[in-house]
């Protein structure tokens, strides 16, 4: 039996819920989950419809995206994750689909602006695009340029990834974290809808304005500040 049987189990049931979340077609996207302690992480195999996948077929990887066990090759964007795991200790999941608003936005070049109390429950600021891609890294090892260009939008911006857990890659689609895999595939659900609301909200409305910053305080630290109160106690 593997040594790797828990850690593989929870990728897998992480991956599952991306098609039950209707945030994936065919194969598009994938879920990670990493030990620390073994510096490994599990993904999802390349290419392999969600519905033909088993806890067995989930790949183990070191943090160098070197295949450590697994009879498949791991998920194409294997880099990307290896990226943002070394550079960003602090979590533990990572989830990257190709949802339809949120792609939509990426290939737009756009942040998703905050405009409603949804978003602010979530996040303070606008959800984070990238620039797109230069020629020179796409030339270059594109996968792992990737994460360097996450890791780098977040450096320019200012912005912690313990506090934004979610980006769009320019041209390109959505990735999320969190510091555990159920997080992650949460708030790639989250993406996807504030996402979708504020297309709609713009259909509606084009000049509609952004939510005020007394109300982005105000939901923000409801749900997590020091005196927060949504939710029941431990």
């Amino acid at each position: 039996m593997s040594k790797f049987r828990e850690l593989k189990e929870v990728a897998y049931r992480s991956n599952m819920r991306l098609p039950e979340l209707d945030l994936v077609l065919f194969t598009f996207g994938n879920a990670s989950v990493v030990d620390r302690d073994r510096e490994v992480f599990a993904i999802k195999p390349s290419g392999v419809p969600y519905d033909e996948m088993s806890p067995d077929d989930i790949v183990i990887v070191d943090f160098d995206a070197k295949v450590v066990e697994g009879n498949m090759r791991p998920s194409s964007d294997t880099e990307t994750h290896a990226v943002l795991y070394r550079e960003w200790e602090n979590i533990g999941g990572i989830v990257h689909t190709h949802s339809t608003y949120g792609t939509a936005w990426a290939q737009t070049q756009q942040d998703v602006p905050i405009m409603g109390t949804t978003h602010a429950d979530h996040l303070t600021v606008d959800i984070p695009c990238t620039q797109p891609m230069s020629d020179e890294m796409i030339k270059g090892d594109y996968e792992e340029q990737t994460g360097y260009q996450i890791i780098e939008a977040f450096k320019d911006r200012g912005l912690s990834y313990e506090e934004v857990e979610m980006i769009l890659v320019g041209n390109h689609a959505p990735f999320t974290w969190g510091k555990t895999a159920e997080k992650a595939v949460y708030n790639s659900a989250v993406l996807e809808e504030v996402a979708k609301m504020a297309y709609i909200s713009l259909q509606i409305r084009p000049d509609a304005p952004r939510l005020k910053d007394t109300l982005i305080e105000k939901h923000w630290q409801r749900k997590h500040g020091d005196d927060a109160y949504y939710g029941q106690e431990n």
